[in-house]
């Protein structure tokens, strides 16, 4: 198997590439959608507990849908194609946006809060200058757990034609060909594992600098 898989990188190295670029071009797109959504929704839910509640019950209720089910729910609606595999895999890394976002924000010291707007801080300032950079370190916590599940899922978008990773996995065992199901495999693992690595070292970096700044 291994000559096999040295020989597919060998004659094949451009597709390979292909795929992994349709694969982290679906995810971050995704993730960058689902950003724009949860975060300023976490935001409101931590100072609003209507809003709070709405995203933690809306969060309990995604995650109850299978990736797989999802993606077969829209294609009725939408049909098949990227379009679909971009709107599951937002829907997908919603739950975890939202709830460490509202939950980074809750953690914030009320005290810091007070001492902020004692100082003359509006709330833009403070939101700048002492909440956000608090809360950071739980947002981005938030991020790499939807990062990973997205990258992870985006493999099932191969089913309706939205490409990746996951179609060298289902050309394999279409095709009975094991070293294609082992690459594509291994390649969703190390873009996890590489994604996982990154966020926790600026996690720790932001941790750092908010101990050397409080």
């Amino acid at each position: 198997m291994i000559n096999q898989i040295i020989n597919y990188f060998q004659t094949s190295s451009g597709e390979y590439w292909g795929y992994v670029g349709q694969h982290l071009f679906l995810s971050f797109t995704s993730l960058i959608i689902a950003m724009i959504i949860a975060l300023p929704l976490g935001y409101l839910g931590s100072r609003n507990r209507f809003v709070a509640q709405f995203c933690q019950t809306f969060s309990q209720l995604l995650r109850i849908i299978p990736s797989l089910a999802l993606l077969f729910i829209l294609i009725p609606f939408i049909g098949t194609g990227y379009t679909p595999a971009l709107i599951a895999l937002v829907v997908l890394a919603l739950p975890p946006l939202f709830v460490n976002t509202i939950l980074g924000f809750n953690e914030v010291s009320p005290t810091l809060k007070e001492v902020g707007l004692s100082l003359g801080m509006n709330q833009t300032q403070l939101l700048k200058q002492i909440t956000f950079p608090l809360a950071l370190p739980y947002i981005l916590n938030g991020i790499k757990l939807a990062l990973v599940e997205v990258i992870a899922s985006a493999t099932l978008a191969t089913y309706i034609g939205a490409g990746g990773l996951g179609t060298l996995i289902f050309t394999g065992l279409g095709l009975y060909k094991i070293q294609y199901v082992v690459i594509g495999a291994v390649s969703v693992a190390l873009l996890s594992l590489i994604s996982m690595i990154l966020l926790d070292l600026a996690i720790r970096k932001v941790r750092e600098n908010e101990q050397f700044n409080y």
